[in-house]
């Protein structure tokens, strides 16, 4: 493999990119009119206009970026998280085209891309599942008497819906028929597929997931769990690896489950599956995502492995140079999602222009960022500028240091997620690693956050009132 296409932008393009030079594979790289100048297009070998800022004209034409990649001799095409990623169309096309798609065989995709045909196919595998109907359900009153059986709250859930979209938990009975029509009409504007299950909600659970790796020649591990339970409307914001709670033996049981998920659907490459976990630590199989996760740098940092570079290796048909035996857990890692949203304001979308933006370094930083000072944040993709990653040997220091690098990253023009990471580092659930879903719900309060603002400027308005007057007194003493 010599050239690779990066079907992507932002972050994860300049992020694939940097591991294929270090591999020496040259890049393509493909942007609408509102990236002409991203870091991404600057960072390719090569670089394609595909068309206008909105993505159905530009990073979704799955059928002119192949065209794009046969024109410029392409061996394989990384599609990156979001987007494509998980399109088996897009993929099964690649293969047609004789082009290496660095990401699962379409199969794999259809099967995990639907909620109802995953549990389907793991079932024979004795996976644990959340109690539920698992087959599509559109009739309101026979869903009515499934969620009577299952017992409230429950949760009806888009069979092809992710991103917390088609979602509706349900508290009691009276609520259940609008919210089952609200559930239906935002999976069919959503995803074009108004199908939906129902299974009990469960309401206090950890989200925790497994990242496995599988080649061509039949191998298959797990490189243990993430954390990734602080979220906000069912979308992460803060991740970390390894969990604070989980003993070795439930890691061993969470990480083989995880392998025989891949091994029913022959999963190929890297993938995530996703379970939730109860009060009374029991897990239940949730998902996987056929794709790189965002959030797979902290599971980089615990293992000294690179995900994009293993990706490549078995695209290219080669095997896992080390067998599950061989994996242990190195460090402690937690990362932020930096989104262009204000957590002082229900984190509606925040748009403009980077007149500062400065990134923190250091021993145990590390920052995942695609977009440059002085670029305007365009408001046609996923809100999410850069993710801040920090690490130490244990969880305290890399909370510490997390704490340290937001206050060191330097963003002016727009809102960000950052006070509200520093808020979640700082809290005594989080610090003490007894949080689970609710975290925000529970905690959050922006209230808390611009009192903290008030006073820490009063501290510095009065700092620099005194210095002021310290000065003036000394420019008045005679010589």
């Amino acid at each position: 493999m010599k050239k690779i296409l990066v079907a992507n932008r932002g972050e994860i393009a300049v992020r694939v990119m940097k591991t294929a030079k270090k591999m020496g594979i040259k890049t393509v790289a493909v942007y609408s009119s509102a990236d002409r100048m991203a870091p991404h297009v600057k960072m390719a070998d090569e670089a394609v206009f595909i068309g206008e800022a909105p993505s159905n004209q530009s990073y979704l034409l799955g059928d002119k970026i192949i065209e794009v990649a046969k024109s410029l001799n392409v061996d394989g095409i990384h599609p990156g998280y979001g987007f494509l990623s998980e399109n088996s169309s897009f993929a099964q096309a690649c293969e047609k085209n004789n082009i290496t798609f660095i990401g699962p065989k379409s199969h794999a995709i259809v099967v995990m891309g639907d909620k109802l045909a995953a549990k389907e196919t793991v079932k024979a595998y004795n996976i644990p599942m959340v109690p539920g109907l698992d087959e599509a359900i559109s009739d309101i009153e026979k869903a009515k008497k499934v969620a009577q059986e299952v017992g409230f709250p429950i949760l009806i859930k888009a069979s092809a819906g992710g991103g917390g979209k088609g979602m509706r938990v349900v508290d009691k009975e009276s609520d259940f028929e609008v919210q089952m029509q609200r559930a239906i009409s935002e999976a069919t504007n959503a995803f074009g597929d108004g199908s939906v299950f129902i299974e009990k909600y469960i309401g206090s659970p950890r989200h925790i997931e497994i990242q496995i790796l599988a080649d061509t020649h039949g191998n298959i591990v797990h490189l243990f769990e993430r954390e990734c339970s602080i979220q906000r409307r069912h979308q992460k914001v803060v991740e970390e690896a390894p969990s604070a709670i989980l003993t070795p033996e439930l890691r061993k049981q969470m990480g083989e489950a995880a392998v025989k998920v891949a091994a029913s659907c022959d999963y190929v490459g890297a993938g995530t599956v996703e379970f939730l976990l109860d009060e009374n630590m029991n897990f239940y199989f949730l998902e996987m995502n056929t794709r790189l996760q965002v959030e797979h740098p902290v599971t980089e940092i615990i293992t000294g492995l690179d995900l994009v570079e293993l990706q490549i290796r078995i695209a290219r048909g080669e095997a896992l140079p080390f067998a599950q035996e061989d994996l242990t857990l190195q460090n402690h890692a937690v990362e932020l999602r930096i989104y262009a949203e204000d957590p002082l304001n229900d984190f509606l979308p925040s748009v403009g222009n980077l007149e500062v933006y400065q990134l923190p370094h250091g021993k145990g930083i590390r920052v995942d960022s695609g977009i440059e000072e002085g670029m305007d944040v365009p408001i046609y993709y996923d809100p999410m500028l850069a993710k801040l990653i920090t690490y130490g040997k244990t969880r305290e220091e890399a909370i510490e240091l997390m704490i340290e690098a937001i206050d060191k990253y330097k963003v002016k023009g727009i809102e960000t997620t950052l006070p509200f990471g520093r808020f979640v580092m700082e809290h005594d659930a989080f610090r003490s690693g007894h949080f689970d879903t609710n975290f925000v719900k529970k905690y959050y309060n922006a209230e808390l956050i611009k009192e903290k603002y008030k006073n820490e400027a009063e501290i510095a308005a009065f700092i620099a009132l005194n210095k002021y007057l310290e000065d003036q007194q000394l420019l008045r003493l005679p010589n």
